[in-house]
């Protein structure tokens, strides 16, 4: 039990560290907004991090900016709108989906399924080998029974043209 309230006292310790009281808002429901959206918006310098956890400069002043606007009871779909025309749509770790934003991901796509239908096709339009000549049918039968063929057998001591000496 003991280990439990410490447990959550530590976590609550956590939360209130994690930003400056100073540049909280007053109203828990609006702070709770602003939190969410600071998960939803990338730090510019960090890039790999939402402005929620991240202690870059332009990540505090991000931060001021949504809690001045959540403050001013914005919703977050403004809030959002504000962000992506100031500083692109780069500043939503989940951009809105677009033409521009399926063409990024639907070109990946398209490559492999282009592979695979290339892939596909020529795998299709290759031909068997074409069917044995009589010759070849006859030294198989042979070779089959165990018998001597020299139907293909090369000739000694033939003289086939001039030599070159």
């Amino acid at each position: 039990m003991i280990r439990r309230l410490a447990a959550v006292a530590a976590a609550l310790l956590c939360l209130a560290a994690a930003s400056d009281p100073a540049e909280r808002l007053h109203d828990p429901a609006q702070e709770a907004r602003a939190r969410a959206i600071f998960r939803q918006v990338r730090c510019l310098v960090c890039q790999n991090e939402s402005i929620d956890d991240s202690e870059a400069p332009l990540a505090q002043d991000l931060r001021r900016m949504v809690r001045e606007q959540v403050a001013r009871g914005e919703d977050e779909a403004q809030i959002k709108r504000f962000l992506t025309a100031r500083y692109g749509e780069f500043v939503l770790l989940r951009p809105a989906f677009s033409a521009g934003n399926a063409a990024l991901w639907g070109a990946p796509l398209a490559a492999v399924g282009l592979g695979v239908a290339l892939w596909l096709a020529r795998v299709r339009r290759a031909t068997p080998e074409g069917a044995l000549s009589e010759a070849e049918a006859l030294a198989l039968d042979r070779l089959a029974k165990d018998e001597p063929d020299d139907t293909f057998a090369p000739k000694i001591g033939r003289d086939d043209g001039p030599r070159v000496t």
